[in-house]
């Protein structure tokens, strides 16, 4: 799942040295923006229809979602941009920071989030998921590391940085607990990728551990800094969340037929392909009520 499509500069600061990371977009001439549906769009409850939905992405997670200048990008935002004008609706995405986004759908602040979410038992406990893409969980390092990847376990004795609120950090904190005495994992958790990135460049860190697709496109960006270590893990779905609510619960309902349109007419796939993640595709949504596909 290595993408590597679009401007994007990711800067990341080591205190005496920075490595930019940039790339270009040359992406064909397939539409993405979607079509409308009137059949769909009878779905999406009433209490949204005239509205614009906030939706709470965390643009530091590129190809999926990142800034370019002052406009959120990637295959993610394409994605509810698309969904939005299948259902006739409008969204909004603000950027947020990820381990706040769930508390904030929770409490009403947002309606969508759409930020490379692993559909997780856990995360069901508090929102709805629409799930749309799978994706894995990836390793990372400078290229001169002899770090070796092949389990979880192999995290033992090791500095492993991620973003807070992840799987990865779940995962790692988890497999710690069964590494031998004196070779626990130390698990350096950051506020975005970024940073996380940095502290791998600048060498506090042994290894990065994001999803699969996001290890590929920052070695990709790295032109030979860093370099993926073994192969992806865990895979799973992501999932388009909203709240548990009656009008969530229909909202998620709508992006799913919207998805399923999607599929049928080429927009989904067009999207990935635009972005280089066509290796995440799957033939039909999904959504997830409590626990439950609906």
């Amino acid at each position: 799942m290595q993408r590597i499509h679009r401007v994007r500069q990711a800067l990341v600061t080591t205190g005496v040295a920075s490595l930019v990371l940039a790339t270009s977009m040359t992406a064909g001439a397939a539409t993405t923006s979607g079509t409308y549906n009137a059949g769909a769009a009878a779905l999406v409850p009433a209490t949204y229809k005239h509205m614009t939905l906030q939706v709470a992405t965390d643009a530091t997670y590129p190809p999926d979602e990142s800034m370019s200048g002052t406009k959120i990008v990637g295959f993610d935002v394409d994605m509810i941009q698309a969904i939005a004008k299948t259902l006739g609706i409008k969204v909004k995405e603000n950027n947020v920071t990820f381990g706040g986004i769930l508390g904030g759908i929770q409490g009403g602040k947002y309606q969508v989030g759409n930020s490379s979410f692993t559909d997780t038992k856990a995360r069901e406990k508090q929102v709805n998921f629409v799930d749309y893409f799978t994706a894995g969980e990836g390793v990372y390092a400078k290229s001169s590391s002899t770090v070796k990847f092949t389990v979880l376990k192999s995290f033992c004795g090791l500095k492993v940085a991620v973003e807070t609120g992840t799987v990865e950090q779940t995962d790692a904190q988890a497999v710690s607990k069964t590494c031998p005495s004196g070779k626990k994992v130390t698990v350096l958790a950051f506020a975005n990728q970024n940073q996380a990135n940095s502290a791998v460049l600048a060498g506090r860190a042994d290894v990065g551990f994001v999803d699969s697709q996001i290890a590929g496109y920052i070695v990709s960006l790295a032109k030979g800094t860093f370099k993926l270590v073994g192969s992806a893990v865990n895979v799973a779905p992501y999932g388009i969340a909203t709240a548990k609510t009656p009008a969530g619960k229909g909202l998620a309902k709508a992006f799913a037929a919207a998805l399923k349109i999607m599929i049928a007419n080429g927009t989904y796939g067009a999207i990935l392909s635009k972005w280089g993640v066509s290796s995440g595709a799957v033939s039909a949504s999904k959504v997830v009520l409590n626990g439950a596909i609906s």
